[in-house]
């Protein structure tokens, strides 16, 4: 008991230093803009009149997911989670759903502007996340108290990039601030914390598939070269949505209390 208490003093501790760590490090850094090489994805095949047609349809699985999820969040008893969390669980889900068409859209015809569309559910998605993620090893008090506050804080940094650019001036410092901090976060969480639900496990391998599919995305020209049928942001769509798929297989057996 004594060390569980001593593990949990450390993991607030270095929850608050990585925050003041996080936040410092955008607030000392000058306005970043979008690069706009970002938008020149190596796999621009059309395919029945689809342009860039992979990276457009490797978001169906996306769709699936957040369907199934929300179905199976409507059963009785099919999937395991606290009580008092369930919008959170909703969100999480429908974000998921609408990734597929956000992210669609985006790649039918990459640039700034439809990119806002493809952000924005990410951030709902991520948001509620966190907040499940704080409900299970924190408290449920903590994680519903910070759900909305989260969403808001993830679609307002999206707001705020997109008016930026406008302007002339972009800035994704705090898009990347509510993208990433949750990622230096949840593991300190799951280290520090003992979860209220078992087969906690399930959250290391979405954060596994999280990374592989950020390297995926970073290596698309790389990845095509050398598979030469399928590209790298590709497979990041695909990686993403299988995370996503093994997290809900795993909210199906474990158990919350």
């Amino acid at each position: 008991m004594i060390f569980r208490a001593q593990k949990q003093r450390i993991g607030y501790s270095l929850i608050i230093f990585t925050a003041l760590l996080a936040l410092g490090a955008i607030l000392t850094q000058g306005p970043i803009p979008q690069d706009v090489s970002y938008h020149l994805f190596v796999d621009a095949r059309e395919i029945w009149s689809v342009p860039n047609f992979w990276n457009v349809v490797t978001n169906i699985p996306f769709a699936i997911v957040g369907l199934l999820g929300l179905y199976k969040l409507g059963l009785p008893g099919k999937l395991s989670f606290l009580g008092e969390t369930r919008m959170a669980y909703t969100l999480l889900f429908f974000g998921t759903f609408l990734v597929s068409f956000g992210s669609s859209y985006y790649h039918l015809a990459p640039d700034n502007q439809t990119l806002v569309w493809d952000r924005l559910p990410m951030t709902i998605a991520f948001m509620a996340l966190f907040s499940i993620i704080i409900s299970e090893f924190i408290s449920v008090r903590s994680g519903r108290a910070l759900l909305l506050p989260l969403i808001l804080a993830g679609i307002l940094s999206v707001v705020y990039w997109h008016f930026s650019e406008i302007r002339g001036a972009g800035d994704l410092r705090f898009y990347a601030l509510v993208q990433f901090y949750p990622m230096l976060a949840i593991p300190i969480m799951m280290i520090c914390f003992r979860s209220s639900c078992t087969h906690v496990y399930a959250y290391w391998w979405l954060l596994l598939a999280y990374i592989i599919a950020k390297l995926f995305e970073h290596f698309d020209a790389e990845v095509y070269d050398m598979l030469g049928f399928i590209s790298g942001h590709s497979l990041k769509h695909l990686t993403a949505a299988l995370g996503m798929y093994v997290l809900l297989v795993f909210y199906q057996k474990r158990n919350c209390c």
